[in-house]
């Protein structure tokens, strides 16, 4: 049976253990911070979250330089004294914040949904504040999504393992730790989640949801088997459970596709994506992030696959041309996004020159061979 100390409750192996992490692993100092946090999760949760803020301020401290935040009005928070940053897509002077400010501005709304038993899907919308920009509405996105997440965390952690908040807390921590690159983490929480949630029973949907999560983080890691096995389950529950035509199809769509192309299955991707492009089109829109991240995988499958034709390389490049400039304007040139998408542009446009090359070459020899020096 497991030991905990009597103090601030942290919870070993056995005594053995105790007894080293309290002589060795600097638990003598330790104990007081923990009990006066509320216990070990707790702890960590708060130092953690202080230390991705730095992070995120740091990153920050260039494009914010001389602003104010957009909640509280003030360059330095009130009471944490951190600085400001901006992840989101905002342009120009919007979207200076506090990650604190943001924190306190998302737990204000989520508590009213709660105490006012708002509907699921109102309450839904509040919680995205954890992740989603309030003035430009889109995801906030590297270190300063992985600060949130640990806002996230160390707001919830201490409710019960059912508790719905705490549930959504802890996605938005494996998000947030994607986000900045933090991928062996992410995927540590993200096996707990999904672990956690199979063990409670919770709805399929939600199980769904945490599969999506960890299988895009197995893909980052290199484990494509087990990423494009458990994208393709999830897409076969969405479909099953929603039908085509529902965004969480659509992106699970989208992760199949993209674990496709990281192992090489070329025209199984361009197939599914040739079906669920026209879908995510017609209902999210053209300039909707998800319709554009599957319209860039798409002409990724196209100018990699090596029976592409030259037309094929054409419609590549014209349509990361036409994505880049969609992206650039909705999301701004600092987002994650459009950085990958002029990757793959450049990849494209190289593609299609060596393969203009080829057949220009090809021409060439033909010719050669027609002429009577030639025979």
């Amino acid at each position: 049976m497991g030991k905990k100390c009597g103090r601030c409750s942290t919870r070993y192996c056995g005594a053995e253990c105790q007894k080293q992490h309290w002589e060795q692993g600097g638990h003598d100092q330790l104990c007081k911070p923990i009990k006066k946090a509320g216990g070990a999760e707790q702890y960590n949760a708060n130092e953690k979250y202080t230390e991705a803020v730095a992070v995120a301020v740091e990153a920050c401290a260039e494009d914010t330089k001389g602003q104010t935040c957009y909640i509280c009005t003030q360059a330095l928070h009130r009471r944490t004294k951190e600085g400001l940053v901006r992840g989101c897509a905002c342009h120009t002077t919007e979207g200076f914040v506090h990650v604190s400010c943001l924190a306190e501005q998302a737990k204000i709304l989520l508590d009213e949904a709660e105490e006012n038993n708002m509907e699921e899907a109102e309450a839904d919308e509040r919680w995205n504040r954890w992740g989603t920009c309030s003035l430009c509405e889109q995801q906030y996105h590297g270190v300063v999504r992985c600060a949130l997440g640990w806002a996230a965390w160390k707001t919830y952690v201490g409710r019960p393992e059912t508790d719905m908040a705490r549930c959504c807390a802890m996605t938005e921590l494996g998000n947030g730790l994607f986000a900045a690159k933090h991928y062996e983490d992410a995927s540590s929480v993200q096996e707990a989640q999904v672990s956690m949630n199979l063990r409670l029973g919770v709805p399929v949907e939600t199980i769904l949801v945490a599969q999506t999560s960890l299988a895009i983080t197995y893909g980052t890691l290199g484990r494509t088997e087990e990423a494009v096995n458990m994208c393709r389950d999830v897409y076969s529950g969405h479909l099953k459970i929603h039908g085509e035509e529902d965004r969480q199809t659509v992106l699970a769509a989208n992760n199949y596709a993209n674990t496709l192309i990281d192992l090489n299955c070329l025209k199984e991707a361009k197939a599914l994506m040739h079906k669920t492009i026209p879908v995510a089109r017609r209902v999210l829109g053209d300039t909707d992030r998800l319709t554009l991240k599957m319209r860039a995988l798409y002409a990724q499958a196209l100018y990699k696959d090596s029976g592409s034709t030259l037309d094929d390389h054409h419609e590549a490049v014209t349509t990361l041309e036409d994505v880049e400039r969609a992206a650039r304007r909705v999301l701004g040139g600092a987002h994650p996004l459009v950085s990958v998408i002029q990757r793959d542009l450049e990849g494209a446009r190289a593609a299609l020159s060596a393969r203009e090359g080829d057949d220009v070459s090809s021409v060439c020899e033909g010719v050669a061979a027609m002429t009577p020096g030639g025979a």
